[in-house]
């Protein structure tokens, strides 16, 4: 499932995010980055490969809560998160591949965690 504008969708993400087999991928951009709108694309078609996960396209200028208190420096930065733990948040090639083989080695190494927002369940109920 790919969304776009995550606060239009709220309680439709709340409800994909509580089952604990669906993995959140979101990519932080901006509508001026010309590299994000390049990439979006891409991040499209990866979640039509992958329908039981849900992919999220947040504009950081438009849901800066979404980031929770931290900071996106560099475009596209992107979040992993299952069952509400950060997996993966980082700056990453705007390349696909680049985005699959690190999900590919997340589920192979289930138990990685890493520094990132909260889980977005908490930051999309506190901005409803």
């Amino acid at each position: 499932m790919f969304i776009q504008n995550p606060a239009a969708h709220v309680p439709q993400l709340l409800q994909a995010l509580d089952n604990p087999e669906t993995w959140l991928v979101a990519c932080y951009c901006a509508a001026w980055c010309d590299t994000c709108g390049d990439y979006q694309g891409a991040f499209t078609a990866l979640s039509e490969r992958y329908p039981q996960h849900l992919f999220l396209w947040v504009d950081v200028e438009d849901n800066p809560e979404l980031l929770d208190d931290l900071d996106v420096e560099n475009f596209p930065t992107l979040l992993i998160q299952t069952a509400g733990q950060t997996r993966f948040f980082g700056t990453m090639l705007p390349y696909i591949s680049h985005l699959e083989r690190m999900m590919q080695a997340i589920q192979e190494e289930p138990d990685t965690h890493a520094e990132g927002p909260a889980d977005l369940r908490t930051l999309l109920a506190a901005s409803a």
